[in-house]
């Protein structure tokens, strides 16, 4: 698998790029993983919105979700000038009952729910859930493609069972929203102290620190959790591209 982070900024992106959005690649198979504000303008440095083959999101907050709009556009204009006859499967809960419905254009997008209680499979894929604390319903994802494993957790305050969630994982796509002084917790997001105890109680081969904070030394997120876990760690950029 091929990961590429779209973008990786909490709440809202940073000048010229992009929040949530990270574009996974197996055997031609391309899956967006969320779709935040700014992910099409910088997905299409690296592919063409009618090559995606699938969509999946973790939750309907709108850093995650701003561009779902533009995107269906983007493929309606595609359509015009005959470069898309597709349907693209955007896999999502419908635990928010509009936001699901959104996620359904013409004959250009199709919502698809997921069961979070069963293993979901699209394309190489084979995906399982992972509900997590945040304030609207939200699901962190375990990733498995050609013997790989990728551990994402959408947004979430720190929770036990991220530890078997994401045990033994090749890349460890962790939020980390807050520095290790603070609690996120109220928020519904870790901290790098969290991150790091996850990342050492999992035995996780690689931590991607993303979502990240606005403000401060963002260096100081590695400094912090370097003090708990000993493997690689990552912080999340545009364009970052890792082979899982």
């Amino acid at each position: 698998m091929k990961l590429t982070v779209i973008g990786h900024w909490g709440g809202y992106p940073k000048k010229n790029e992009a929040s949530s959005g990270y574009l996974l690649e197996e055997q031609g198979f391309k899956l967006l993983i969320d779709c935040g504000s700014g992910v099409l303008s910088f997905l299409q440095e690296h592919i063409e919105a009618y090559e995606l083959d699938a969509a999946i999101l973790s939750h309907y907050h709108p850093d995650h979700t701003a561009d779902i709009g533009v995107l269906q556009h983007a493929l309606l204009i595609q359509k015009y000038l005959g470069k898309n006859s597709n349907t693209l499967p955007f896999y999502a809960h419908e635990e928010d009952k509009q936001g699901f419905a959104s996620l359904t254009y013409k004959d250009l997008m199709r919502g698809t729910a997921y069961n979070p209680s069963e293993v979901l499979h699209i394309g190489p894929y084979t995906i399982s859930f992972l509900k997590t604390k945040h304030p609207v319903p939200c699901y962190a994802m375990r990733i498995e493609a050609g013997g790989k494993t990728l551990v994402y957790t959408a947004d979430s305050a720190y929770q036990d069972s991220f530890i078997s969630f994401a045990k033994d994982a090749d890349i460890f796509l962790c939020e980390c929203n807050f520095y290790g002084d603070m609690d996120g917790s109220g928020a519904g997001h870790m901290n790098s102290l969290d991150s790091g105890r996850v990342a050492k109680a999992a035995g996780v081969k690689k931590l991607v620190l993303t979502h990240l904070p606005h403000y401060g030394d963002l260096n100081k997120l590695v400094q912090e959790v370097a003090g708990i876990y000993k493997g690689e760690i990552i912080l999340a950029e545009k364009d970052l591209q890792l082979n899982v």
